[in-house]
């Protein structure tokens, strides 16, 4: 736990390598994830949003009001996230028939926006700032806003540009790759690359899940999104508990 004499607290997680493993999971799941329930339960890309979205609300208030870092509340309302996102950006890009390339644009705009603006209210977007209920609230609607923009943009470059799941992989991966070395070698901003990173991968996860659960004839393995999804819950679940984890140390 992170006290100061004003008793505020960072309530999100240090950035370690452990972070990144279950975030990638956690993404992962919620391609899956969602896909069973708008697909597999036939609910549709609107209801789901419905359900996935109320759900996140719920789990950032609670995260919100938590007393201090708990690491299952926070990876929860990760998760809950990841779905909507997952949800949210097939509705934009299928149901509204905008189009991968359009919903990837809008999303990140509307993510731009929410980083601007952060910025310009609380002047920092750094993990170790995020320590009061405002700057809480910004982190987690651009955590939405990132989820959904890698959600399409994973389906756009798997799908559209034709590099399948694998191939999209790949892409992310070595984008990744990219950032980790900027991270070490270089003197660009950590904030910049954390966000960098925060949202590549989203598409990694994704085009991850949708190879585990999409038909063989489309590049996928077929399984079953509810065994798939249940396996990558455990995984994580596992993770939280044997991995370290800590809150971010504050900074003003």
């Amino acid at each position: 736990m992170n006290n100061d004499s004003s008793g505020t607290l960072v309530k999100v997680p240090a950035i370690t390598l452990g972070f990144w493993v279950i975030k990638i999971l956690a993404t992962t799941l919620g391609e899956t994830g969602g896909d069973a329930v708008s697909m597999s339960m036939n609910l549709g890309y609107l209801v789901s949003t419905g359900i996935f979205m109320a759900l996140f609300i719920g789990a950032v208030i609670f995260q919100i009001k938590a007393s201090a870092f708990h690491p299952f509340i926070y990876w929860a309302t990760i998760i809950a996230s990841t779905t909507v996102g997952t949800t949210l950006a097939d509705f934009a890009t299928r149901s509204i028939g905008i189009g991968y390339a359009g919903g990837s644009s809008l999303l990140f705009i509307l993510l731009l926006a929410s980083l601007t603006i952060w910025y310009r209210n609380l002047g920092r977007v750094d993990v170790s700032s995020i320590h009061t209920p405002k700057a809480e609230s910004y982190y987690w609607l651009t955590i939405m806003f990132s989820q959904t923009l890698g959600t399409a943009l994973g389906d756009w470059t798997a799908d559209t540009a034709g590099l399948g799941y694998i191939g999209a992989a790949a892409i992310f991966s070595a984008i990744l790759l990219v950032v980790v070395l900027l991270h070490f070698y270089s003197n660009v901003s950590k904030a910049i690359l954390f966000w960098t990173a925060f949202i590549l991968t989203r598409p990694l996860g994704a085009v991850v899940g949708d190879f585990l659960d999409k038909p063989i004839a489309s590049g996928g393995l077929e399984l079953s999104r509810y065994t798939a999804t249940g396996a990558l819950l455990a995984a994580i679940v596992i993770l939280i508990v044997v991995l370290p984890q800590r809150a971010a140390a504050k900074t003003h």
